[in-house]
């Protein structure tokens, strides 16, 4: 085989880079061994981990399944492959997929549904194939090996025929969808399972008007006591279209509910003469479009003693102002326990009607119209009514007086649930009264901003989520779950004021931490929600949270939800996450610590600097550094005026004017000898003149004695010209001593000129007159500058 060449070698490179790109851009795989690849534009399965325990391939392109296309995934419990262009699916696509709980095949383009896909699902518990364009089910069984499906989801406008035995062998199913609103035949027995089904759901749609035969044999094989019927998407319009309901009555049906259908007064009717002494205990209007005004006296004579709950949401009546008092619907309401009228646009029930409404013991009127002007009629007790109410629900209305709906709820005697949120009621009196019953209370979302003695101290349940609390300051001696989500409360409630209490929920608030004192004043409690505050990150805190919050309560929202606001460098991290220095924890100890050991370190700087003389080196050099910058006065840099510099004390002035400088500027040849007295520049500053003589001269002469030595310009001078014998590398110094002087009185610093004297002879001044001539005939050669 030839080796590859450079422009091969590419092109490979680039088709493996390719392969790895569509995984690592179409899917993301989390660390539950989910892997989302949906809405990528894929056109086949990608390759993803083999442990995947969950894949989404939904919003694809995907076209077809192949033998191979899934095998390496035998881990797989859950496969969507929802809304992509499947046409074909090899019959061994899913023969690996032993462990698959859910599949998705809806809305694609499967013409033909094969029981060979299923074969060796044996987990199998949901099952979605609606949307698809098969237009026949049956007649061989085709679910029969998925022994623990259920739910299953089949059907769509395609379906036009169906055969028995379509449901055998599921002996679990537990719900079923069903869309057949064009089907056109329907073998009888073919929707039967041999169970009953929990839950089944009929999308029919005018099926009802156009063919209400079929739709008897369908609800025949569906209608149990034991099921919960939903009818979607139908058109009740004559009393034709509600014959097919005979079949529900007949099958004993206790529950059904119409979502997204559309009738009339003259339907309506008619179905309450069809199910006229029925079993039915539940009717359910969802999204209901209502044509007519109400006139359904027809029906008045029916019976309907089982009926105990009716539940209505999103009822939309055309014409709804000439709708007629429902009244009309007292041999309805008589029999009713349970009522819900959601979202109807209901702003009041006239007392004529709650007359009816003895029996009543849960109402739910939110989402509605109802103001403060209208809600007393509606809760009026005249004749009996509401006695035996135990949850009444007035959400989210247009009521604003808390006041009003105190005294109202006094009168229903039974009240244990009330719910008064979503409502803007703003502030709440000093004062209420309530019914002694009452134990729940909802006030969440009522704009609420301070408490008062108003709320009653029977409840055990409040929720005052979502308001402008800042404070929590009333006792509630029964109260066991306490809701605050969502206020603006820094700190926790006083646990003396809620000694039953066992959980509390505080999450969203302003609250900056809680301590084992805050927890220990709640004698009960049990449970925590307080995530999502702005917790200060304290080192109290986090190590409390970390070691001891677990032995006071259990966090229920998780642990992960607390996070930091402050310090700002922590703002976000999990408090769990937090490590904290022994600086930031105990600050004032440290840093006093450190302040001492800082004190200690410069005593210690400051002795070995007196020791080392480090003050000095730095005053000469800056005095020296300060002289060189300036410049020279009268002469070059390099020019020597004098042969000496005589430096001495002004105690031995005497001799060195008497004795010294007649003595060589007399001589043949003179010395010229620079004297401070004599010929330092008045008017200059004297340090300048010290360096400057010293640099003009060839020698500095020093006239030792033990004045010299306590001579503060003596010694500024030996400083100088200690820097000057260690900046020119030379020995100009010359030492005279008048008189016997110890070495060790000049002072250590001057190593230079200490060396100077144990290392050379120096001149000492003779008390003998015969040994003077010796004495300055050294002298002179000594400071005799040196021939060319």
């Amino acid at each position: 085989m030839r080796p590859l060449g450079a422009k091969e070698s590419v092109i490979l490179f680039i088709l493996i880079l390719s392969q790895g790109f569509d995984y690592s851009r179409s899917c993301k795989c989390d660390e539950q061994y989910f892997c989302n690849c949906s809405s990528n534009h894929l056109q086949h399965v990608p390759k993803v981990p083999a442990n995947a325990l969950g894949l989404d391939l939904s919003f694809n392109q995907i076209e077809s399944i192949s033998m191979n296309d899934l095998r390496p995934y035998c881990e797989l419990k859950t496969l969507n492959l929802h809304k992509n262009k499947l046409k074909f699916i090899h019959v061994e696509a899913f023969k690996s997929q032993h462990k698959l709980e859910v599949l998705d095949l809806s809305l694609n383009n499967l013409k033909n549904l094969s029981s060979s896909w299923f074969r060796e699902l044996k987990s199998l518990q949901q099952l979605n194939l609606v949307g698809n364009p098969y237009t026949t089910l049956g007649p061989a069984p085709i679910f029969q090996s998925l022994l623990n499906l259920r739910t299953l989801r089949f059907g769509s406008p395609s379906l036009r025929e169906i055969y028995k035995n379509g449901l055998d062998g599921l002996a679990h199913l537990n719900e079923m969808t069903f869309i057949g609103s064009n089907l056109r035949s329907y073998e009888n027995g073919s929707l039967k399972a041999a169970h009953p089904i929990g839950l089944v759901s009929l999308s029919l749609q005018n099926l009802f008007q156009n063919d209400p035969e079929l739709v008897s044999k369908v609800l025949q094989d569906v209608s149990h006591p034991e099921s919960l019927l939903i009818i979607k998407d139908a058109e009740l319009i004559t009393n034709t279209s509600t014959e097919p309901f005979k079949a529900t009555k007949e099958g004993g049906t206790k529950s059904l509910t119409f979502q997204n259908s559309c009738t009339t007064d003259e339907a309506l009717t008619s179905f309450l003469m069809v199910m006229d002494g029925s079993s039915l205990s539940y009717i359910g209007l969802e999204d209901i479009h209502l044509i007519g005004q109400g006139w359904w006296q027809k029906a008045s004579y029916t019976h309907y003693e089982n009926l105990h709950t009716a539940y209505i949401r999103n009822l939309d009546i055309q014409g709804f102002f000439e709708f007629s008092s429902m009244t009309q619907l007292g041999f309805l309401l008589v029999h009713l326990h349970r009522v819900s009228v959601i979202n109807g646009t209901v702003f009041v029930i006239p007392p004529i009607t709650t007359f009816l409404l003895k029996k009543l013991e849960y109402l739910d009127l939110s989402q509605n119209l109802l103001s403060d002007l209208t809600i007393e009629p509606t809760l009026s007790t005249s004749f009996g009514a509401y006695q035996n109410l135990v949850t009444l629900n007035v959400s989210q209305n247009v009521l604003k007086s808390l006041g009003l709906m105190s005294r109202l709820a006094t009168n229903l005697k039974s009240l244990t649930y009330l719910d008064l949120s979503r409502n803007s009621f703003v502030s709440m009196p000093e004062k209420c009264s309530w019914p002694a019953t009452l134990r729940f209370l909802n006030l969440s979302s009522t704009k609420i901003r301070k408490l008062t003695p108003c709320l009653p101290s029977s409840l055990t349940v409040l929720d005052l989520s979502e308001n402008d609390l800042t404070v929590f300051n009333q006792r509630f001696s029964q109260l066991t779950t306490l809701i605050m989500t969502g206020n603006r409360l820094m700190k926790l409630p006083h646990g003396e004021l809620l000694p039953s209490l066992q959980t509390l929920l505080i999450q969203r608030n302003a609250l900056r931490m809680f301590n084992r004192s805050d927890l220990k004043r709640f004698i009960n409690l049990q449970y925590l929600e307080a995530g999502y505050n702005n917790f200060v990150c304290s080192c109290e805190f986090v190590s409390f949270f970390r070691q001891d919050v677990d032995l006071f309560i259990t966090l229920r929202d998780g642990r992960g939800n607390y996070v930091c606001d402050t310090p700002f460098t922590l703002r976000g991290d999990a408090i769990d996450s937090v490590r904290l220095s022994v600086f930031e924890c105990y600050m004032i100890p440290a840093v006093s610590v450190l302040c001492s050991l800082i004190i200690m370190a410069l005593g210690l700087i400051v002795v070995t600097c007196h020791k080392l003389h480090v003050i000095w080196y730095l005053q000469m050099t800056k005095a020296w550094i300060q002289a060189k910058r300036k410049p020279a006065v009268g002469r070059l840099a390099e020019e020597l005026r004098y042969d000496a510099f005589v430096s001495y004390s002004q105690h031995d002035a005497e001799w060195v004017e008497e004795i010294l400088v007649p003595e060589l500027e007399s001589a043949h040849p003179p010395f010229a000898l620079c004297l401070h007295k004599r010929d330092f520049q008045p008017g200059r500053w004297i340090v300048d003149n010290i360096i400057d003589s010293i640099e003009k001269s060839h020698r500095t002469l020093f006239v030792l004695s033990e004045h010299f030595v306590t001579s503060e310009w003596c010694r500024y001078e030996l400083d100088f010209s200690h820097f000057r014998i260690i900046d020119e590398h030379n020995d100009s110094a010359v030492l005279v001593l008048l008189g016997p002087i110890k070495k060790e009185t000049i002072p250590k610093r001057f190593c230079k000129l200490r060396k100077i004297m144990n290392s050379r002879t120096y001149l000492e001044w003779p008390e003998e007159e015969e040994k003077r001539s010796e004495f300055w005939n050294n002298l002179r050669a000594v400071l005799q500058r040196d021939e060319c």
